[in-house]
């Protein structure tokens, strides 16, 4: 029932009934009278005579019965006029009133009824008068020939928030929460709208007032619109121009059972389910939590206070100031006012966590908040001790303090990310910051390592300088993502982070996506609210940090440092676009005397989307000329270009390419030549007979080489010979560009395997990662194909000799989680994978021996380095009573780093009834958790036996998928990849077209163009952000298809001779 309605049938009123009326409904949760409260009324007086005639009596009762319906008339049209607004998020707009906060009270959440959804405040019946003008309104929009400020996709610009002050009531039993912001704003632009984001909510009431000045400013009405995500307030007249004026709003809301805004998460102790509540607000989610204007650029300052049971803690972006306890059991805790900050990494938690704490050298305070079980086994220790070391890190390298006087790191169940860098109170879902070092192998401590590094460079880059807008989040993200691997290196300096590892996993990793013709720019342009999300992608944060490492390369180390430090002191605490860091950059550079505008040549590569590959050839009728040409790669040249207005060959750049000359023996010293044309001719001095070129020197560059045969074949035999005249670097650099130019059709299918051949001598480990990268597409391209065990036993012959010389990990060797000879472990590690997975025999053996011993001692002796492949083999390889072994520990480990290879290794098995099953657990959100789930299916369509099982599941599933990933887009398109990028069938290619209309296969004659078809219309009619994880499934279905049909039989053509020789 609307609130009008059910003020109709109430008595008449005064403003003292209301006032107690509110007082008695909120009870002792209620929030007290505001400073704009109305003052009481004088109660009505009555005086009682005797009146001794019939004929007076029953007239004086009819004038007193006459007199009370006029009151009562009176005080329902007051109330509709005085009334505060009431609306349902979503809802349809609403009549609202003049704005005070002393009408009929409604329940908090927390008091009994949870807050209203839209279709219960919806009203039906004839448009009222405030409906109609509304109307009017815009219709004299639409006369101008605008967009009313609320249906503009960004906020108008008239207004600006200076500081918020909101107070919270958490009510945990019924999972609902009520609060009350105000907000002081600054008038630019003269204006009687005021539009901010709310979504998701029960608006109680609404007041604007002058600052300083008694009186309030009359609210014509308000109302939602849900298209934006906006909450209008229409005001009785204009705000005038430099006044401060004050927005107040009482509310109530949900703390969902999701993964956004103020969400609830729950977890198990002493077989007790315990729940808190957390916040993940960004990208645009802090409008489910308060009324709030939620872009990055309106930064304001925030005074939080939040009210919970004394049973739990609160935690927020600042130090508690002050608690004041209350006799009932509840407590409120006033947090410190916050520095200038976006919406997005404002954060609270309600929880029953323990912490430990640990203080920099600068007297930063370091907490690391989680379950107390956790805290009491230590779980936490590593990663708050490596948090207080990088604090003072990049103090050091930034030379700009940390801005807050503490830093909390919170390890919660359930999240949608690994975690989120929330000023002063950075979130991480358990399994990316809780380490036990007993049972946690090496990749898992980079892994956790990582993503600390990663979250604490947020807080320079992102928190205390943010992006202006949307399409450039790589400014945060792609710095944080490089810096993981400068992070590391600090941390573990032996260990060859950036100039290593980044290649195989960020380099290789992105080109990969990079190389599809439906990719797009690292800066795109972000317009509607449903854009935002998928700007949150691989190419925002891997290409972006490929992009800044190449910047850095070509700069020099010092002076990108210099330049960065430039950038953070002139913009700490506001915001900044790229150009802002290309000018700080160009400034740098002049400062040491070189001239480079950076702007020009960067914006080449953030603004297009893709990659140039250069080539290199020599040139037959003049000495020591090359010719280097440039053009954008791509894995299928059939496929048209996602801007059908500009082909491939209008893409260039401005390439620092780097190069250099070798022979058996030596390699000359680097040279850097600008590659700013499509073909250009230059002199190489010292090019002999038996000289070979090498170019991207320590693979610094965002671009693949290709060679003429001729160079390729002297740096293969090169790398036969003595393969480290070539630095480890650029012998993984070769290995990942033959494979992939192979793969897109320029280079002959068999020159990347002769590359393989060196990797019996190689010992470092990274050539051995980049050539297993490059493998595993290529593995699953061929594992259905009736030759396969030709291709098996080729990887198989390639392996042999490194998997017997190094042999497997003992107990011994895993007693300290940090080995000094970390880089020996991971090759040896790798080389077992690989033996493993094509098949080794003794591999296969030494697995089932270690996983059998485990289950008759029920002692888990398996080196941790290597437990996830022998847990995967084993389940693949042994019967259903190993994976019910596998599944009943999964369910009693409380180690995190355990539970989650557990869970993978279920996904190996070859059993299609024991997928199947697990595949339908996985929606079970008491068995698996939400953000796991995930992993759970592409885990399984990863596997050839599941590959289908896994498409049919995503296929029948997608609604549920897509309604609990929907909104956190990030995590969808990891689950549309997931289960397609393996696909390679023409059936399957029909398939994947097909079904996304809901079209049987086979209903058409020519099925493969009216899939196209389909496809186009399901991409141009799907209105979720999934539209393009869609496009680039198909595609990389298709450039499978293609690589089938055009190269298959030329690889196998080669197998067979090589393996007969």
């Amino acid at each position: 029932m609307a609130l009008e309605e059910k003020r109709e049938k109430r008595p008449p009123v005064t403003p003292m009934m209301i006032e107690e009326d509110a007082a008695l409904r909120n009870g002792s949760r209620g929030l007290p009278p505001g400073p704009w409260a109305e003052a009481p009324g004088p109660r009505p007086r009555t005086t009682e005579r005797h009146i001794a005639v019939h004929k007076r009596l029953v007239l004086g009762f009819a004038v007193s019965i006459l007199a009370l319906l006029a009151v009562t008339m009176i005080a329902v049209l007051l109330s509709v006029r005085f009334e505060e607004c009431g609306a349902a998020a979503d809802g349809p707009p609403r009549a609202g009133g003049n704005g005070s906060l002393s009408g009929a009270a409604r329940q908090p959440p927390g008091a009994g009824q949870p807050p209203g959804r839209p279709e219960e405040e919806a009203r039906g019946g004839e448009a009222t008068e405030e409906e109609e003008e509304e109307e009017e309104e815009e219709e004299e929009w639409q006369r101008r020939r605008e967009l009313p400020p609320w249906a503009r996709p960004r906020l108008p610009r008239h207004l600006r928030p200076l500081h918020y002050n909101l107070m919270l009531s958490a009510f945990m039993e019924n999972f609902t929460f009520s609060g009350e912001v105000n907000v002081q704003l600054e008038v630019r632009n003269a204006s009687r709208y005021i539009v901010l984001h709310a979504h998701r909510m029960h608006i109680e009431a609404v007041r604007v007032a002058e600052d300083k000045l008694a009186g309030g400013v009359r609210v014509a009405r308000t109302f939602f619109y849900p298209q934006t995500q906006v909450f209008v307030v229409v005001l009785n007249r204009s705000l005038e121009v430099q006044r401060s004026y004050n927005l107040k709003i009482i509310y109530n809301a949900l703390i969902e059972n999701e993964l956004l805004g103020f969400f609830r998460s729950s977890y198990v102790l002493h077989g007790e389910r315990r729940f808190l509540g957390v916040t993940q607000f960004s990208p645009t989610h802090a409008r489910k939590a308060f009324p709030c204007f939620d872009e990055p650029i309106y930064k304001a300052t925030f005074k939080i206070s939040i009210r919970h049971q004394a049973t739990y803690l609160s935690l927020s972006n600042m130090p508690v100031e002050t608690s004041v306890f209350e006799e009932d059991g509840w407590v409120t805790d006033h947090f410190s006012q916050t520095p200038l900050m976006s919406t997005y990494y404002l954060a609270w938690a309600v929880c029953n966590f323990t912490y430990r704490e640990t203080v920099t050298k600068s007297g930063v305070v370091v907490r690391l908040y989680a379950r107390p079980d956790a805290i009491r086994r230590g779980s936490g220790d590593y990663a708050l001790n490596i948090t207080r070391r990088l604090i003072e890190f990049y103090e050091d390298y930034f030379k700009v303090p940390y801005s807050l006087p503490k830093l909390d790191l919170l390890a919660v169940p359930k999240h949608p990310y690994a975690a989120m860098e929330n000023w002063g109170l950075s979130v991480f879902v358990e399994q990316r910051i809780l380490l036990d070092p007993s049972i946690s192998s090496i990749l898992y401590l980079l892994d956790v390592t990582m993503v600390i590094v990663h979250e604490l460079c947020h807080q320079w880059f992102g928190d205390l300088v943010t992006p202006v807008w949307w399409e450039d989040v790589w400014l945060k993200e792609g710095f944080a993502h490089y810096f993981e691997f400068v992070g590391t290196d600090y941390l573990y300096p032996g260990w060859n982070m950036e100039k290593q590892r980044f290649l195989t996993d960020v380099l290789h990793e992105v080109m990969l996506l990079d190389g599809l013709s439906s990719s797009h720019p690292v800066s795109q342009e972000v317009q509607q609210a449903s854009d935002i999300d998928r700007v949150f992608d691989w190419i925002a944060y891997k290409k972006g940090a490929a992009l800044i490492r190449m910047l850095a390369n070509f700069m020099g180390h010092s002076v990108f440092q210099m330049g960065l430090q430039d950038y953070l002191t002139i913009h700490k605490y506001g915001n900044a676009a790229r150009n802002d860091l290309w000018n700080t950059l160009s400034k740098a550079l002049k400062r040491v005397g070189k001239s480079v505008n950076i702007q020009e040549v960067m914006d080449q590569w953030t603004l297009q989307m893709g990659y140039p590959v250069i080539t290199i050839l020599g040139n037959e009728t003049a000495e020591n000329i090359i010719v280097i040409s440039q053009e954008r790669f791509v894995y299928d040249s059939d496929t048209k270009p996602k801007d059908p207005a500009r082909g491939d060959n209008s893409y260039l750049w401005q390439i620092p390419l780097t190069i250099a000359v070798g022979n058996t023996s030596h390699i000359s010293s680097e040279a850097i030549i600008w590659v700013s044309n499509k073909s250009e001719h230059h002199r190489i001095p010292a090019l002999e007979d038996a000289s070979w070129l090498l170019g991207n020197i320590n693979q610094t560059g965002y671009f693949r080489v290709n060679y003429d045969i001729r160079n390729w074949r002297l740096l293969i035999n090169q790398l036969t010979r003595n393969h480290e005249v070539i630095s480890v670097s650029n012998r993984a650099g070769l290995i990942d560009d033959a494979f992939n130019l192979a793969r897109a059709g320029y280079l002959p299918q068999n020159i990347p395997l002769e590359i393989m051949k060196y990797l019996s001598e190689e010992k470092d480990f990274l050539p051995w990662h980049a050539a297993s990268r490059a493998l595993y597409p290529l593995d699953k391209l061929l594992d259905r194909t009736e030759n396969y065990n030709i291709f098996n036993e080729y990887i198989l012959r390639q392996v042999a000799s490194m998997y017997l010389k190094l042999g497997w990990p003992t107990n011994n060797l895993n007693k300290s989680l940090v080995q000094a000879s970390y880089q020996h472990e991971e090759l040896r590690r790798e080389v077992i994978m690989l033996a493993c997975s094509f098949g080794n025999k003794h591999c296969h053996q030494q697995a089932a021996t270690l996983i059998s011993d485990w289950i008759s001692s029920n002692r888990n002796r398996i080196p941790l380095n290597v437990r996830d492949i022998v847990y995967c083999t084993g389940v693949s390889l042994m019967d259903e009573d190993v994976w019910e072994f596998i599944w009943m520990k999964f369910h009693s480990t409380t180690a995190v780093s355990e539970k989650k290879i557990l869970l993978e290794a279920l996904t190996c098995s070859d059993d299609r009834n024991l997928l199947n099953r697990l595949l339908n657990l996985s929606l079970n959100s008491e068995v698996v958790l939400d953000q796991d789930a995930i992993d759970v299916i592409i885990h399984v369509a990863r596997n050839p036996h599941g590959r289908d099982l896994a498409w049919k599941f995503f296929r029948e599933k997608w609604k549920i998928l897509n309604a609990r990933y929907g909104e956190a887009l990030f995590m969808n398109s990891k689950l549309v990849s997931g289960v397609t990028e393996f696909l390679n069938t023409e059936g399957e290619l029909r398939e994947a077209q097909l079904s996304l209309q809901h079209q049987p296969v086979g209903q058409h004659k020519d099925e493969e163009q009216i899939a196209k078809t389909h496809l186009k219309n399901f991409i141009k009619s799907y209105e979720g952000g999934a539209a393009v994880s869609f496009s680039r499934a198909v595609e990389t279905v298709e450039a499978n298809v293609r690589w089938q049909r055009l190269y298959k039989e030329e690889l196998f053509q080669w197998l067979r001779k090589s393996l007969t020789q």
